[in-house]
This record gives C-alpha cells, sequence and structure tokens, in this order.
C-alpha cells in the first residue's frame, strides 16, 4: 500500500513541476523581448490575450486538482502510519493467545469464513486485517455500522475526486425521493449601487419624475420624490451605455458581449424600449457588434430617427441604424484610439461628432458614405484626452479636456495659399477657457444657452453664462469621488453621477446630499440581521455598509485600514465581526459603529465568520486551513480563545453550526466536508457517519448531502460561490460564477435538480442571504459591486421534515442504492470561466496559491 502512495506521489509531483513550468513559460515568453499580455500585444493580436487567458487558467485548474491529489496521498500515508500500530495493540490487548491460535487454525483449515473488512476512518482511509467479522464484532462493537456504510452513502465527483455523503437515516429509499422546483419565486424589488467609475453620460431625467441609470444587467428607473423603483430586465449581460430620445419617452441601451457558461461569446446589441410600459420596441444590430457596444446616441433633426453606435472593437466601429426598421444604414471604422462621447448634430443629422484620445473628428454621412475631418489644434496644446462635448446655441462645439480647458469649435474657410486650390473648409479652435483643476469630466445644457461642467480632481460643479463667463460653483464632498456626469432637473435642482458610484441631488445654493450610494470594487462579505430587516455588506473597497432593507437606504458606512471579506451578526443583533484580508477581525458595535473587540488569526484573510446559536462562541474559517473558535461574552462583546479546529489540507470556506450548538461542519478549498466536536475541544470527528442525521441552525455548506443537487454536471468545484437555505427550511439560494441566482427546493439531496433561475448580475454572484423572515433574498456580485434584493413569492404550507416524509412515504425497501457518481468525473475540466468585464483582474481571490499551506504542513 505505501508503495502505491509512493508511486503516487512521484507521478503527481512530475506533473506538478512540469506544469509550473509551462505557465511560467506562457507569463514570460522568451521570444522578441515581449510579454503576451502587453498592450502592443493586444492590439496587434487581438485574440491571442484570450486564447492565452484560456490557458492559463487551464492550466491552474490542473495544478490544483494535482495539489489536492498530494496532499490526499500525504494525509493517507499519516492516517496509515498512524492507525496501523494501534491496531495491533488493540489487537493484543483484546484478543488472548488461545483465541489467536483458534483464527489461525481455521484460517488455515478453510478459507470460506475468512472476511476482509474495510474499517474506515474517513471516506478513503483503508486497512484489512485478516480476522474474521464475527471476531472483530466482538472486538470493537462501534465499527460494525461501518459493515453497510457503503450501502447508506452516495458519492459525487468534483474534478476527479470522490465526496462520500452519507444519506440521513429518515430517508428510507433515496431513489424515490422527487425533486421539484419550488413554490416559492424571486422578484426583483430594489437595486442598490450605481455604475460611475468607469461609465459616462449615464444618468437622464425624465418628465415622469424618474432618474435612469444601469449597474450590472439592470437599468434603474428611480422616482426620486416617491422613492420607488423600477427595472429594465431584458438585457444578458453589462450595460455599458444609454441615451434618451428627443421625445423624453423611449431610451436606447447597449451592453456588453460576456460570455455563457461554456466560455462561448454571446451577441452584444443595442434595446430600444419604452420607459413608461418597460417594453422592447427593437433590439438593434444583434450579431453585428464585437466586444460590445460602448457608445449609443439618438439623432434630433429628424426626431431620432436614427441611432448612432460605436462598439468596443480595436476599430470602434461606427454604425448608423434605423430605429423603425432595424437595418443599419452606414458603418465606417472609426479609430484604435478610445472614444469617449458621440453625438449627431442637433441641426444636421448628417453630421456625428466624436472623441476620445487625443481627438475630435467631425464625420458627414452622405449616400450611405462617411467622410470625416478631424479638429486642428493649431496654436493650442493637444491634450490627451477630450472627455466629453455639447452643442451651443449658436451651433458651436464645446469639449471638455483632459487638460481643464473648454475648448470651443467652430468651422475656419480652407487656407488656400497654403493648402491649394482644392483645400476645404476645416474645424478649429476658435476660443480656450479655463475651468477646472484637472479633467473636465462631463458638460451639461441648460435652457436659456447656459452650461454646466463637472470637475475630476477638483470635485467642482460651475455655471457658465452663454458666452462662457463663470456664474456660479460648488464642491461635492470627497467621499463621493469626482463629477461623472450631471443631469438637469428643472433648471435650479441637478442630479450628479460621482465615480465612487453615488448619485447626489441637490442644488447650488443648498448643496447635494446621496441618493444612490453602492461600493467600488468587489464585494465578498454579506450577512443579515438577526431580527430586523438590515444587513451589512463589505469588500475590497475596505469600505463596510450597513442597509436598511425597507427603506431602501444606507444607514451608516466606515472605512476600514484593510478590505473586508466576510461578516456575521451575534444572535443578539447587538453587534457584528467583520474579517478582514489581512487575519485581523473585528466586532462593530451596530449603534455607535465602534470596535468593542479586535483579534488576529494567522496572517492570510479570513473566509467566514459564524456565531453559534445562542451566541456563546464565535467561529472564524481562514485561508490559513484553520478554524478558530471564540467563546463569547458580555453580549458579544468580549471574546476569549477556545481552541482551534486544525485538521483541514486547504483553506476553509463555509462552516455552519449544529442547532445544539455543539458541532460545526466545515468545507474546504479541496473540496472536503470535515465535522468537528465544540464542546469536546474541537476534536475533529473521524466518522463522518456519525454526523449523517444532526440538524444544522444554518446551512451555507456548499458541500454536503442536503445541497448536492444544486451542482452542475461537469461543475469543476469553484462554479459555486455561496449557497443560503431559508429559516423555514424549505429553499434553498445559490450563488454561482455565471451571474445567476437560483432558487432550489431544500433538501435538494439528487442530481440536475431543478430550480428557478434569476438574471441580473454582471459579474461572478459573491454571496447570497435570506432575511430574517424570509420576506426577501439578498445577493451580492463581486466586480459588477451591484447589491440585488429579490422579493420571495409564494410558498407555504410545510416544512422540510413533511416534504421527505411524504417522498419517502411509499417506499417499503429498506435497501439503499449502490453509491452513484452525481457529477461527471473529468479531472481537468479546460471550461473558461465567465470573464469579469469591470477589469483584467483574477476572477475570485481564493483562486491563486490555494493550496498554500499544504506543503509546509505535510
Amino acid at each position: 500500500m505505501l508503495d502505491e502512495f509512493y508511486t503516487i506521489l512521484q507521478n503527481v509531483g512530475e506533473k506538478l513541476q512540469c506544469n509550473c513550468f509551462s505557465i511560467i513559460q506562457c507569463q514570460h515568453p522568451e521570444s522578441d523581448g515581449k510579454r503576451y499580455f502587453s498592450l502592443q500585444s493586444s492590439a496587434e493580436f487581438p485574440d491571442r490575450a484570450s486564447m492565452m487567458e484560456v490557458r492559463l487558467q487551464a492550466q491552474e485548474d490542473e495544478i490544483t486538482l494535482l495539489k489536492s491529489s498530494l496532499a490526499d496521498a500525504l494525509r493517507r500515508i499519516r492516517l496509515h502510519d498512524q492507525l496501523l500500530p494501534l491496531l495491533k495493540q488493540q489487537l493484543i490487548c483484546f484478543l488472548s493467545h488461545d483465541t489467536v491460535r483458534s483464527i489461525n487454525r481455521k484460517q488455515n483449515k478453510t478459507k470460506k469464513n475468512t472476511y476482509t473488512h474495510t474499517l474506515t476512518k474517513g471516506p478513503e482511509r483503508r486497512i484489512k486485517p485478516l480476522v474474521s467479522a464475527e471476531k472483530i464484532h466482538r472486538i470493537k462493537p462501534k465499527m460494525v455500522s461501518t459493515l453497510s456504510h457503503n450501502k447508506m452513502s452516495i458519492k459525487m465527483f468534483i474534478r476527479g475526486r470522490p465526496i462520500t455523503m452519507y444519506i440521513p437515516t429518515n430517508i428510507h429509499n433515496y431513489e424515490d425521493l422527487k425533486m421539484e422546483p419550488p413554490s416559492e419565486r424571486l422578484e426583483l424589488d430594489w437595486v442598490y449601487g450605481y455604475r460611475g467609475r468607469d461609465c459616462r453620460a449615464n444618468l437622464y431625467f425624465l418628465p415622469t419624475g424618474e432618474a435612469v441609470y444601469f449597474i450590472a444587467c439592470v437599468v434603474v428607473l428611480y422616482h426620486i420624490n416617491n422613492r420607488t423603483q423600477r427595472h429594465y430586465q431584458k438585457h444578458t449581460d453589462c450595460v455599458r451605455c444609454l441615451t434618451l430620445h428627443p421625445d423624453k419617452v423611449r431610451m436606447a441601451s447597449g451592453q456588453m458581449s460576456g460570455v455563457d457558461k461554456d466560455g462561448k461569446p454571446l451577441q452584444p446589441c443595442v434595446h430600444i424600449w419604452d420607459s413608461i410600459t418597460l417594453v422592447t420596441l427593437q433590439q438593434i444590430g444583434l450579431g453585428t457588434f464585437q466586444r460590445g457596444v460602448g457608445l449609443v446616441a439618438f439623432s434630433f433633426a429628424d426626431s431620432g430617427a436614427f441611432l448612432c453606435v460605436i462598439d468596443e472593437s480595436n476599430e470602434h466601429m461606427l454604425s448608423v441604424w434605423d430605429c423603425n426598421k432595424g437595418t443599419k444604414h452606414a458603418e465606417v471604422k472609426n479609430t484604435n484610439e478610445a472614444v469617449f462621447a458621440v453625438e449627431f448634430n442637433p441641426s444636421e443629422s448628417a453630421n456625428i461628432i466624436t472623441c476620445g484620445k487625443s481627438h475630435v473628428y467631425f464625420w458627414t454621412l452622405s449616400a450611405g458614405q462617411f467622410t470625416k475631418k478631424q479638429g486642428i489644434f493649431g496654436k493650442y496644446k493637444k491634450p490627451k484626452f477630450i472627455q466629453c462635448f455639447v452643442f451651443s446655441l449658436t451651433g458651436d462645439v464645446l469639449t471638455g479636456d483632459s487638460e481643464g480647458n473648454i475648448l470651443t469649435w467652430g468651422k475656419s474657410a480652407a487656407d488656400v495659399k497654403t493648402l491649394g486650390k482644392g483645400a476645404k473648409e476645416t474645424f478649429q479652435i476658435m476660443k480656450q477657457t479655463r475651468a477646472h483643476e484637472g479633467s473636465v469630466f462631463t458638460l451639461c445644457s441648460l435652457q436659456g444657452g447656459s452650461l454646466l461642467s463637472g470637475g475630476g480632481k477638483d470635485r467642482k460643479i460651475v455655471r457658465w453664462s452663454a458666452d462662457l463667463a463663470p456664474e456660479r460653483e460648488c464642491e461635492i464632498p470627497e467621499k463621493y469621488g469626482a463629477v461623472r456626469t450631471i443631469a438637469d432637473v428643472d433648471g435650479e435642482e441637478l442630479l450628479v453621477g460621482t465615480t465612487r458610484n453615488a448619485i447626489l441631488r441637490g442644488t447650488f445654493s443648498d448643496g447635494f446630499v446621496a441618493i444612490v450610494q453602492g461600493h467600488v470594487d468587489e464585494m465578498w462579505g454579506l450577512a443579515t440581521h438577526p431580527s430586523q430587516s438590515i444587513f451589512i455588506t463589505c469588500g475590497h473597497d475596505r469600505q463596510v455598509c450597513l442597509w436598511n432593507a425597507e427603506e431602501h437606504k444606507l444607514d451608516w458606512c466606515i472605512t476600514l485600514e484593510d478590505y473586508g471579506l466576510c461578516a456575521g451578526f451575534c444572535p443578539n443583533g447587538s453587534v457584528v465581526s467583520v474579517g478582514l484580508s489581512t487575519g485581523r477581525w473585528m466586532v462593530l458595535d451596530l449603534r455607535t459603529r465602534e470596535v468593542v473587540s479586535e483579534s488576529t488569526d494567522g496572517n492570510e484573510q479570513l473566509s467566514v465568520m459564524r456565531y453559534s446559536p445562542d451566541g456563546s462562541f464565535l467561529a472564524v474559517g481562514s485561508h490559513d486551513n484553520f478554524i478558530y473558535i471564540y467563546n463569547v461574552t458580555e453580549s458579544g462583546r468580549r471574546y476569549t480563545r477556545f481552541g482551534k479546529c486544525n485538521g483541514h489540507s486547504s483553506f476553509i470556506t463555509h462552516l455552519d453550526w449544529s442547532k445544539d450548538g455543539k458541532y460545526i461542519m466545515s468545507n474546504s478549498g479541496d473540496y472536503e466536508i470535515l465535522y468537528w466536536d465544540i464542546a469536546a475541544g474541537c476534536k475533529l470527528l473521524r466518522n463522518r457517519f456519525e454526523s449523517k442525521d444532526r440538524e444544522w441552525a444554518s446551512y451555507t455548506c456548499v458541500l454536503g448531502f442536503h445541497v448536492m443537487g444544486v451542482w452542475m454536471e461537469g461543475s469543476d468545484g469553484t462554479d459555486i460561490n455561496a449557497l443560503c437555505r431559508s429559516h423555514s427550511e424549505r429553499v434553498v439560494a445559490v450563488a454561482d460564477d455565471f451571474c445567476k441566482v437560483h432558487l432550489f427546493q431544500y433538501p435538494c439531496p439528487k442530481p440536475k435538480a431543478p430550480s428557478h433561475k434569476y438574471e441580473g448580475h454582471g459579474s461572478h454572484v459573491t454571496n447570497v442571504c435570506f432575511t430574517h423572515s424570509d420576506s426577501h433574498l439578498l445577493s451580492m456580485g463581486g466586480k459588477d459591486t451591484c447589491i440585488l434584493q429579490w422579493r420571495v413569492m409564494g410558498g407555504g404550507g410545510g416544512d422540510r421534515r413533511e416534504r421527505l416524509a411524504s417522498a419517502t412515504s411509499t417506499s417499503t425497501s429498506t435497501s439503499s442504492p449502490e453509491p452513484q457518481p452525481l457529477l461527471s468525473q473529468e479531472p481537468f475540466l479546460a471550461k473558461k470561466k465567465l470573464q469579469k468585464h469591470i477589469s483584467p483582474e483574477p476572477q475570485k481571490s481564493f483562486k491563486p496559491s490555494i493550496f498554500r499551506g499544504i506543503l509546509s504542513r505535510s
């Protein structure tokens, strides 16, 4: 047996070394001294970066499995060495010499009674003594229960690794269980957040009193006085641009392409829809645009008959479409540089202007063909970026640039002496006005010819007269970031979108207050209050936010030194604990926002904070493979170390307490399920079979018998980021890597279980959690920085015990089925993960260095 293990170790080591060398070659190619991921390479070879990304991800997945196999082999060897002397000693103590000689005589006489027994101390740990089953029963009675344990379990495979699940005793016939979609359904109730950090001109005010903006895959219509929301939800990926029709009713919104769960690209398009009925009127350009739609604009001179679209391809293709027919009228290559804005000339639909990095282009459309003229900077310094532009009442073009200037552009007669007889008119700068310190991010025209400008570095909003004389100015608070876009409400009142994903409402005289707020970076931590409709979030932006789910507002927000990754409320509801990226965690008083306790466990990030049902213990799961247990006193204000759970071979991902508060179930990054007896001193329970009937106060572990059915066929173990069972124990919500929120019935122990699927997020969904009354479900996106609040509809009648009883009442068989694989046994699943469109950072915070501590600990 040891020879087999050492052979496995040698093969795994050789393959691991080979793959590591392959990845180094991918990241640092020697040819030409260039990196594949440079900006120059991506421009020249648009597909190379994506191909290398897929290859690198596949190799990372393979290394992850190899490390998992290595850790498992080391654990088996260690267990074998520990268990064999112990078994020999027990046999010597309990068996007399006569009994041994009697057993040997029987074995020599006949082999019919010989029994090879498997002693199980875990899912795959076996010792085979040649002793009769009858003697083993007499020697160690508690081993008898393992004789038929294989008939009482079922295996699921994740990336080739078998995971044994034991069937609870109240399920008499596993095959008779019927998996049906739950009677409960979800309906989008509220959207928290706004995408202002990297999008422009995405805030409009409608005559209905609603502000229109977008985040993730949802366009939000928020009534600023009634504080109600409506949602346009027809997009299948992140919305990136938005524009309002001249009739102030129709809207056009464009989305990114994205990929499906198999890594295949989805087709981007533009939706033209009615803002009153939320009905889609036209779908423009399906299958035409590359990568996504970056900018859209309606024509004005012909009452919005045409729509201009610029896509996200390398050439930023500019196309004009007939809005009524949905057909393309003309198309031309724009530029390889970034494009920030596009608009039709309000007096002539044949004229279009675009601006962006170091350019202003004036386009003329005639007989289906485009001609282009570039703006001439002449004696003025050419800025790095032209950020925005508007049209004045006189027909001039006003641009805002990265130098803080407003430039006035006009037509100039051709210089025949210099350019010759055939020279045509040009567009040149007529006037330069110093406006802001830093970039001018936005310009907004007001009725009467006045102009508003919004600054980046100085965060100022300035009102200008028609001849660009400054009239009034104000500065928005620093915590909201820079001015991203401005929407006029009534000439006095303004809506301001900021770079820190907030929407402000106010006037120059009264100042501005936030009506929409959100996180500005990837989020992972989410927890709901045990008795109130409030919840807390934390993420990579180092913000900890407390939200009111009933009033749909942010109660308070504090900024930490490090970013938070997990959170948990104390059962008494007075304090909340937050785990940080450095191994430090703190306890906050909800009323005063003060830190009442603070501690550090290891130097790696924390992944889960979970109180016991009575609040007497706190379990802290860390990426250093340990679970730290603390005694909690003084109503959650005092914490003393009780013990440490040591046994996982990879980082802790999820854990749950039993209803009696004595046991913990935990999952780790190498797909391991372990059980712990906390009352007995954080003791690892070797016999997992004994935990099959244990009742759990919460169920957030993604691996377990009761939630096996939530895994899709072919899953690689990281496709599900989080799940949460409702307090009624009727349904379980699942957050996956493909922007979906699923709702399954609970329990869900059979493969390919049906579910209700809900879209809205534009990135991997990192967490889900039910409110205390199960009236709402909260889901949190990663890179889309969006929190969606879903209303739970329907349901009622019966709990999970009644459902299990009804499913098994007709069963007469007492035997259980043989173990069968739940998921396809594919060791290396080379599928491309869902792209995170917000930034090219790693998709998950726990994927790199997935088994950092295994080799050193082994």
